[in-house]
């Protein structure tokens, strides 16, 4: 990998991916890249959230121009197939190229490559003397995939630039000009264990292969949800089988689609052979529903040793019917922009212990009433199943400016360089923009990148030529600001 061009870009993302950054730890990564900057012998700033910022001068004759802002997130989302063993929080990622050498992939884990090409293509910006730029920060945010606490820790007066580059989009081509915002939902139903009938015997059911994705750029593909189809297939158990539910888990994290759940049921010890035969059968129909969408899809069973307490069934029934109600996926399209998501909201994840059960959601929107309308739609969801329900985390959208001069000055660099035409899009997923727009009003900002396939799973990957032409489009457009 790290004889790939550009390989100073390379270089740089090899040694990210030497280095565990999750969201949440991020003392390690912020050294790293402050010191990478002194090394420099350049200004580098760390500011109390361990967000850095390192300024490099304006190349001779650029120094009367406005400053420009390269912008990127350290932290990555972990995520690695059930089946890997991996420490994300000591492990360095295992990356290497495709046989067909046109892709940069891992070894059963997330890449990284969102956001760390971004982050590396600005550390080989600021190592190299020969790049023509007006005067140039690099700013590094921290855990930005799960909350965007980085960029909403920025304080006014920090950054100095007037134009903002987010080196933080997914497929090269496409200039980002606006993005939905979001809101995280936590819903909990407390319990007091029940004890298991006697005779009972207890299965461990697994719903396992799903595609998952990105819970923003991935939401309108109708992939599978593994909550969803697990609690589909409760229900039918429950109603029909004399299930009982015990424990229940499922999906990792905010924004990513879940890919894999499970549960552990109890039934009476002559019912397994009918179970057995409902596992088979909405394996088949799930494996019918999504053909042409999901490959993987597997749905089984398997006999465990029986706990001593389950759900109350008043309690089981509730949480049920409020997963089967609670809405996933694409809410509402934007009129103006029929191709584009406007609003969704991500059912996420599961968890339980002895005397909890949490659920989480994120919900999205460009329009701010809207993601409040999906917000009061899933309050009501489990408000009425007995669950307490809180929003917190809430963070604005980033409003499109067709007009701005960044704009048109990467839509001019894009076509004198490669001869074609940019795409201009509005993003559902969320982007630091709106935050930092928030504290600076007038900046101008565009967010763009190169070809990341599968952000936030096991299956995420680089394409390896984009990362040469999203440099070079990187380098002209510093030159012509």
């Amino acid at each position: 990998m790290k004889n790939l061009q550009p390989q100073g870009v390379w270089n740089n993302f090899y040694s990210l991916t030497q280095i565990p950054r999750p969201s949440g730890k991020k003392e390690e990564i912020s050294q790293f890249l402050a010191n990478y900057g002194r090394s420099l012998g350049l200004e580098t700033i760390v500011d109390k959230m361990g967000n850095v910022i390192i300024r490099k001068p304006a190349s001779a004759g650029y120094e009367n121009h406005p400053g420009v802002i390269l912008q990127g997130h350290m932290d990555m989302v972990p995520q690695k197939n059930a089946d890997t063993k991996f420490d994300f929080e000591k492990g360095a990622i295992r990356a290497y190229v495709e046989e067909n050498k046109e892709w940069v992939t891992a070894d059963g884990t997330t890449l990284g490559a969102d956001n760390g090409i971004g982050v590396a293509t600005a550390m080989a910006i600021l190592a190299d003397k020969s790049v023509v730029h007006p005067p140039l920060e690099a700013f590094f945010t921290v855990d930005e995939e799960t909350g965007m606490y980085g960029a909403f820790a920025l304080e006014g007066g920090m950054l100095q630039g007037k134009t903002l580059l987010n080196l933080d989009s997914e497929q090269e081509g496409e200039l980002y000009v606006g993005c939905a915002g979001g809101v995280d939902g936590t819903a909990k139903f407390d319990f007091t264990p029940v004890e298991v009938e006697k005779g009972d015997i207890a299965l461990r059911i697994s719903l396992k292969g799903c595609k998952g994705g990105h819970s923003g750029c991935d939401i309108h593909l109708q992939r599978a949800n593994a909550i969803k189809l697990l609690f589909r297939f409760l229900k039918d158990a429950v109603a029909n089988c004399e299930a009982r539910l015990a424990d229940v888990e499922g999906g990792s994290l905010r924004n990513a689609i879940p890919r894999e759940a499970f549960a552990t049921i109890t039934i009476p010890a002559e019912g397994k052979d009918d179970m057995m035969e409902l596992v088979a059968d909405y394996e088949d129909l799930f494996i019918r529903e999504y053909d042409g969408v999901e490959d993987n899809i597997s749905l089984t069973a398997e006999e465990i040793a029986c706990p001593k307490t389950e759900l109350p069934e008043d309690v089981q029934d509730f949480l049920i019917h409020a997963i089967t109600a609670c809405p996933h996926g694409v809410y509402r399209m934007i009129p103006e922009m029929p191709d584009v998501v406007e609003t969704s909201n991500n059912l996420a994840m599961i968890r339980m212990d002895e005397k909890e059960i949490v659920v989480c959601c994120l919900t999205r929107s460009s329009v701010e009433s809207r993601k409040e309308e999906l917000q009061e739609i899933i309050q009501s969801v489990f408000s009425i199943a007995g669950a307490t329900i809180e929003f917190t985390g809430s963070y604005p959208g980033w409003k499109p400016n067709l007009k701005s001069r960044i704009l048109e000055v990467m839509q001019k660099v894009y076509k004198d360089e490669f001869g074609e035409t940019p795409r201009i899009i509005t993003i559902h997923a969320g982007l630091e923009c709106g935050i930092i727009g928030r504290n600076y009003p007038g900046m101008e900002m565009i967010s763009f990148g190169p070809t990341i396939e599968h952000p936030h799973s096991p299956d995420e990957r680089v394409n390896i030529a984009t990362v040469q032409k999203f440099y070079k489009y990187v380098l002209a457009t510093l030159k012509s600001l």
